[in-house]
C-alpha cells in the first residue's frame, strides 16, 4: 500500500465539481500500469437524464476501467475530472469510498417505479474490485432493500463471488444481471478488449449465474459493422448465450465519442486497415450514426432469437433495456 499522496493537477483554472473532488483523491495502490485513488464523493446514486436510458438512477462504484476495451464509450467521463488523455481512463482508477453508507442515505430518493443500474460507464466488477470491495458494500446494502428495480452489466467472472448476496437482493427485490458479451471468438475479444476474462469464461458465468436462479441475460454490445456484425458471428453468440441459460439477449451497435475514437482508430488501423476509411466517413462528427444499421441489427437478432428459441413467452419478460428507443442504437450499414 503506497502512502497517502494527493493527485497532482496541472495549473490552471480552479477546479469545480467532480474535478474539484478528484484532486482531493489520495493514492491508494498501484498495479501494472495502472494507480488507484480514493475520491471523496458525496453520492453514490446519479439521476439519468437522458431520454435513450432506460432507467432512472445509475451507480457506478468506480470511475475508470482496467478493462481496456478499444471502443469503451466511456472514457469522456474523465474529461469531467479534466484529464484528456483517453489512457487515463484505463490507468487512473478512482475508488468511490464509503459507498454503502451514501447508498443508504441516497436510497430514500428512489420511488417504486424507478430503476436504478449499476455499471452503465465503469464495469462495477473490473480487477480493482478485488483490492476494494466497493460493488460488494453496494451489494449487501442492497439486499438490506426491498422493492427496488435493480440490474447489473459487467464483463467480470468476479460476479460469482457474489451470488449469495444476488440471491439475497432477488428474494426481495426486481433484479437481473448481464453479461457484455462482444463475440464469441476468443482471438477478437483479446486483441479488443485486453484485459477482459474470455468470451466463453464469461458464458460460463452466465451458466453458474441461471443455475443459481439469478435472472441473467446478454448484451452484445458493441456490434461493429465489419468486425463482429455478420450472421454467422451473431447466430453463434444468440446460440451460446441459450445454451449457457441466457432469459434474454440484445444488440447495441458501436457508439464513437471523439475521446474513445482516439483510441479505437489506431486499433483499427493496426487490425482491420480495410475498414478505417469507411469508419472515418460514417463518424465524422459523429458517435451515433443513421438508422439503417440499426433496423438492419435489430431485424438479424430479432431473426436470431427466434430462431434459438428466446421470448416463448409474452414480452413483458424482455430485459428493460431492451425497451429503449430506437435512436439508442443509431447506425448506418456499410
Amino acid at each position: 500500500m503506497s502512502a497517502l499522496l494527493p493527485i497532482v493537477q496541472p495549473q490552471g483554472p480552479r477546479l469545480v465539481g467532480i474535478a474539484r473532488l478528484a484532486s482531493l483523491g489520495h493514492s491508494l495502490d498501484h498495479g501494472h500500469e495502472v494507480e488507484y485513488f480514493s475520491l471523496p464523493v458525496r453520492s453514490l446514486l446519479n439521476r439519468c437524464t437522458s431520454a435513450r436510458m432506460p432507467f432512472t438512477w445509475t451507480i457506478n462504484p468506480y470511475r475508470g476501467c482496467e478493462f481496456a476495451c478499444k471502443y469503451c464509450y466511456a472514457r469522456y467521463t474523465h474529461e469531467f475530472m479534466e484529464m484528456r488523455d483517453g489512457l487515463d481512463f484505463e490507468r487512473k482508477i478512482f475508488v468511490k469510498q464509503h459507498a454503502a453508507e451514501l447508498l443508504r442515505h441516497d436510497l430514500k430518493k428512489v420511488k417504486p417505479d424507478e430503476d436504478i443500474a449499476i455499471g452503465t460507464a465503469t464495469d462495477p466488477y473490473q480487477p480493482a474490485e478485488r483490492r476494494f470491495g466497493i460493488t460488494r458494500a453496494i451489494m449487501e446494502e442492497l439486499a438490506r432493500h426491498r422493492g427496488l428495480s435493480i440490474g447489473v452489466v459487467s464483463k467480470s467472472t468476479l460476479m460469482l463471488r457474489d451470488v449469495d448476496v444476488f440471491r439475497q437482493i432477488a428474494a426481495s427485490n426486481d433484479f437481473e444481471v448481464t453479461l457484455t458479451i462482444t463475440t464469441v471468438d476468443a482471438h477478437l475479444a483479446r486483441i479488443l478488449e485486453p484485459r477482459t476474462p474470455r468470451p466463453d469464461l464469461r458464458l460460463e458465468v452466465l451458466r453458474k449465474l441461471t443455475q443459481a436462479g439469478i435472472r441473467a441475460g446478454v448484451i452484445v454490445a458493441p456490434v461493429m459493422p465489419g468486425i463482429s456484425d455478420s450472421p454467422q458471428q451473431l447466430d453463434a453468440l444468440v446460440k451460446a448465450a441459450k445454451e449457457a441459460g441466457a432469459h434474454y439477449i440484445f444488440a447495441n451497435a458501436l457508439f464513437l465519442k471523439p475521446c474513445s475514437e482516439a483510441i479505437f482508430m489506431p486499433w483499427l488501423e493496426r487490425e482491420f486497415p480495410a475498414l478505417a476509411e469507411k469508419y472515418r466517413q460514417r463518424y465524422h462528427a459523429r458517435a451515433f450514426l443513421p438508422a439503417a444499421y440499426r433496423k438492419r441489427l435489430s431485424s438479424l437478432m430479432k431473426a436470431l432469437r427466434r430462431k434459438h428459441g428466446f421470448y416463448g413467452r409474452e414480452s413483458r419478460d424482455l430485459p428493460k433495456a431492451m425497451k429503449q428507443p430506437p435512436e439508442a442504437d443509431q447506425m448506418e450499414l456499410f
